[in-house]
């Protein structure tokens, strides 16, 4: 049974659809990642979760009870669910102690012992408790405001691209730090974020918004390697997007015939590879003959730019990602190799 169901749901802000039909299920105990570019109504969407604003049309339940709907609406206070915000939104004249008790309902029991547990459940030691916010690092308040979101015991956790504004270390570092704690919790989760790793690594569930609306939702493999459309393709992730000609149970294109992931009665379409899926080896026989025309160094990793031209005088450009240790250089006559099968784009 769905924990959290949106059904419908709609926010229009003049003529703009903001948010625009929006159904989704979220899973008790799971961890929602909603992915899409700027604009996309993400933030909207989860403000209406919240219950900062009321929907135009459509409803919210929350384990059951009605949050929002026809001629009716529970405000924020009252829904029981946290959020933590991209800056972390800590108040500035408060030490992490009385951050993290704000929360918490005046007279609550132990109070004290309270704090001290949550601020270690997130990884920090009771030492920063007497600390100001402006004493912290940017990951350390992240984890913070993640206390005292969970000083409220809520339902559910509203995360508000809470690592856009760390270092790409730190960040991946307290991605896992914050999935682990929620885990243990047992508290279900929403991340809104335009980052496609972080949805992909973070989440059980993946939903990817346009103009308003969800496109395709499911479980980050089934995202990855079976997008519905182009643009949930190239969003998810680098994509080597190439026209085929389908028969016989394979995608006919510029790198040979591939096997296709579904019986298709098309005889044109549109496949998708992922680059990990195309290999690189010395020109030799077997594959598909290509040159190197372009050689990018980025540290770890090169960016290859390859002319293909196959036996049945299909030619093409690819982009490859390939690891910087061994990559030719331009100039340089390969094979291209293709592992798996390709995925057929509606």
């Amino acid at each position: 049974m769905s924990f959290l169901q949106l059904s419908g749901l709609c926010r229009n802000y003049g003529p703009v659809a903001a948010v625009n039909g929006i159904d989704l299920s979220v899973a008790a105990g799971g961890r929602t990642a909603i992915v899409g570019p700027s604009g996309c109504g993400k933030t909207t969407l989860l403000r209406l979760i919240a219950g900062f604003e009321p929907p135009d049309a459509g409803s919210i339940e929350l384990d059951g009870e009605p949050l929002a709907g026809p001629r009716m609406f529970v405000p924020a206070y009252r829904r029981s669910i946290g959020l933590v915000a991209q800056d972390g939104a800590l108040f500035p004249h408060l030490s992490v102690a009385a951050n993290i008790g704000f929360g918490m309902p005046r007279g609550e029991p132990d109070r004290d012992g309270q704090v001290g547990h949550l601020i270690r459940l997130v990884g920090l030691d009771e030492s920063f408790l007497q600390r100001r916010p402006h004493q912290l690092s940017g990951g350390q308040q992240q984890r913070v405001a993640l206390a005292r979101a969970l000083a409220r015991k809520p339902r559910l956790m509203l995360l508000d691209e809470p690592f856009s504004a760390l270092d790409t270390g730190l960040r991946a570092a307290m991605r896992k730090t914050v999935a682990g704690v929620l885990e243990a919790a047992g508290v279900t989760t929403i991340l809104v974020t335009h980052d496609q790793e972080e949805a992909l690594s973070f989440a059980d569930q993946v939903a990817v918004m346009r103009a308003g609306k969800i496109m395709q939702a499911g479980s980050p493999r089934d995202l990855y390697l079976r997008p519905r459309d182009r643009m949930v393709a190239e969003f998810l992730g680098e994509a080597i997007i190439l026209p085929a000609s389908i028969a016989d149970g394979h995608a006919h294109c510029i790198l040979g015939a591939i096997p296709i992931d579904r019986d298709e009665s098309r005889q044109t379409a549109e496949i998708l590879l992922r680059p990990e899926q195309v290999g690189l080896g010395p020109d030799q026989a077997g594959g598909t003959s290509a040159m190197v025309t372009d050689s990018e160094f980025s540290g770890p990793t090169c960016t290859l730019t390859v002319e293909v031209a196959n036996g049945a005088g299909e030619a093409g450009a690819l982009v490859l990602r390939q690891p910087s240790a061994g990559a030719p250089q331009a100039g340089t006559r390969i094979r291209l190799t293709v592992s798996g099968s390709a995925h057929l784009l509606e």
